[in-house]
């Protein structure tokens, strides 16, 4: 399979840890520190409506504690995060993020619901499988 031809689903980290909009900092936190992640879909049911990074959760830390403590999910979450089709071209998301200038992506299925999350990781990945002219499948394993 040609590069621009493998979809992006190949490298996708699937079933992501997701939070919900009312997470504390400390929470999100800790959350991303005992799934060593650095980017959470937030979700209100079974739909994505935002994304926080480590970055996010790092500039707000700094707040006194009477201020971190009013701030929720909700309140950093980038409302608006790229989301792609599982079938996109990896190619074409990797090229998105890069002039965006955003670290993930949310990789929905074909009805919409989401299926995973592409990182800049898993896109480093993927050029080194694809360098090594791999297969396209990689394993999330140990991740």
């Amino acid at each position: 399979m040609q590069p621009t031809q493998i979809p992006v689903e190949e490298f996708t980290t699937p079933d992501p840890v997701t939070a919900r909009e009312d997470l504390s900092i400390d929470e999100l936190q800790a959350l991303m520190k005992r799934h060593a992640i650095r980017h959470l879909p937030v979700v209100r049911g079974d739909v994505v409506v935002g994304l926080i990074s480590d970055r996010d959760v790092r500039l707000v830390s700094g707040l006194s504690l009477a201020e971190k403590l009013q701030v929720r999910a909700g309140d950093i979450m980038v409302t608006e995060p790229l989301t792609v089709a599982a079938s996109a071209p990896l190619q074409e998301v990797a090229l998105k993020m890069a002039s965006l200038k955003v670290g993930s992506a949310i990789v929905n299925d074909e009805d919409g619901r989401l299926l995973g999350i592409f990182t800049a990781v898993d896109a480093l990945n993927a050029l080194v499988e694809i360098a090594r002219g791999q297969g396209t499948r990689w394993t999330h394993a140990g991740r």
